[in-house]
């Protein structure tokens, strides 16, 4: 069941007003003084577990340079300890649901965890814009749009789960973006088949200056061609994301380079099947989560302290082979690393005559960056069914904290599939120069190769 616009719309104004206002000023001026600019929490916890955040990487390390793969930052290059399947149950208050599967389910997944370090950092303007997005920043509708904010985070002291989660959807992420990377889909047996993809964002949304009057409600423009193997070659995947979903629905269109055609694509939304995914992702897991927010009830639970992927600069390292990475079952621990963080906790339950492969997802969202990190899913009777983390890293040189691999578990199968492996590709271009133009259906007929 699809809600329509104007059934939605007459239910909002029968129910109350339209957009949900922003905080007072006065709350707002504590971004930057006992919260960080982007709303987290700048003191450590009572423990001394968590540190304070300084400020999270202010400048590249002294060994990179522009293009390369991002030397590790952080200073504590060795594991505090491990959790395994055998010592799991001494660590269940810090971990998630989706995570006690796993260790349940593989002997062999394991947990490396390191010392907290809070690197997460964006720019002056971020801050700035954010700070201002704080007062003025509105929920249009039941969380199917954001009005009156510009670049920065628009709700940085969040009152509702949709809040949290628009916050994930319109964190800084780079105006324009190119990358190349692989995808693999292993099966139960570990067996796979490199996928690889060139991916374009444009995000006017972030260009400074703009206002949502100048972006005509696109928040995100995204291309995405498989590049290989053979048989997949040359198909695109267009997406106009919007801004205000009561006003307009994402738009998607896919081009086969078979048929030569360019064709409207509905169903690149909500649970249908990713590109080339086997059906192990959905839609509206791409970025961990994109899309309507309508199907679903969002609940803020509040904040977790949690073992979580952070600093994930060896799985991102030059030249580490996707065979190293890519075991039976998970990812190779070896490369992984976990940090205890202060996670918001949003609880996604599915509407009543609404339809999603999921009865409900947990999401937990890292309070330093708004990057969702970790997603529990569960099935249409209620059961634990995949899992998903974002290893994810500090790209210094922007500066921008976001994933580096997306990982979905399916603890069903046994399968998974991992996206964004650019180990042996040329690092993101987050210089890249494009317009909407290029973003045009009629574009994809030349853009599409065979």
């Amino acid at each position: 069941m699809i809600r329509a616009k104007s059934s939605l719309l007459a239910a909002l104004l029968l129910c109350g007003p339209i957009a949900m206002a922003g905080v007072s000023q006065q709350e707002a001026n504590r971004l930057g003084n006992d919260l960080t600019p982007v709303g987290g929490e700048k003191a450590g916890n009572k423990d001394g577990t968590i540190p304070a955040w300084n400020g999270g990487i202010t400048r590249p390390p002294s060994n990179y340079k522009l293009g390369d793969h991002h030397p590790d930052p952080t200073t504590n290059k060795a594991p505090k300890f491990t959790i395994t399947s055998a010592n799991f149950g001494d660590y269940r208050a810090n971990l998630s649901a989706g995570q006690i599967a796993m260790f349940e389910k593989y002997d062999t997944y394991q947990m490396p965890v390191y010392a907290t370090e809070r690197t997460a950092s964006f720019s002056q303007r971020i801050y700035e814009m954010t700070k201002k997005n704080a007062v003025t920043g509105k929920m249009v509708g039941d969380g199917d749009g954001v009005t009156d904010v510009a670049e920065g985070i628009p709700f940085p002291i969040p009152k509702a789960g949709t809040e949290v989660i628009w916050n994930h959807k319109m964190k800084y992420k780079g105006v324009s973006v190119s990358r190349y990377a692989n995808q693999v889909a292993p099966t139960a047996s570990g067996r796979y088949t490199t996928i690889r993809l060139h991916e374009e964002l444009l995000g006017l949304y972030w260009k400074q200056g703009n206002t949502i009057a100048d972006i005509n409600n696109i928040l995100t423009y995204f291309y995405e061609e498989v590049l290989s193997p053979a048989r997949l070659a040359g198909s695109v995947l267009l997406v106009h994301e919007t801004l205000n979903q009561v006003d307009q629905d994402r738009q998607a269109w896919v081009y086969n380079p078979g048929q030569r055609r360019v064709r409207k694509a509905p169903n690149v939304a909500y649970d249908n099947p990713g590109t080339a995914s086997d059906g192990l992702r959905t839609n509206d897991m791409t970025d961990m989560f994109n899309g309507a927010l309508d199907r679903f009830e969002w609940k803020l639970e509040g904040k977790r302290e949690m073992y979580v992927p952070y600093n994930s600069y060896k799985v991102h390292a030059k030249g580490v082979p996707i065979a190293d990475l890519v075991q039976r079952g998970h990812l190779n621990p070896d490369y992984m690393r976990y940090e205890l963080h202060r996670v918001w906790v949003v609880e996604a339950t599915l509407r009543d005559g609404f339809r999603h492969i999921n009865s409900r997802r947990t999401f937990y969202v890292d309070e330093d960056s708004w990057q969702i990190l970790m997603i529990d899913h569960y099935d249409r009777a209620g059961n634990m069914w995949r899992f998903s983390e974002a290893p994810s890293i500090n790209y210094y040189e922007v500066p921008v904290f976001w994933s580096t691999l997306e990982c979905h578990y399916d603890l069903k199968s046994g399968r998974y599939i991992v996206g964004g492996i650019d180990n042996e590709e040329q690092m993101y271009d987050f210089s890249f120069q494009t317009s909407p133009e290029n973003f045009s259906p009629q574009a994809l007929r030349t853009r599409g190769t065979r």
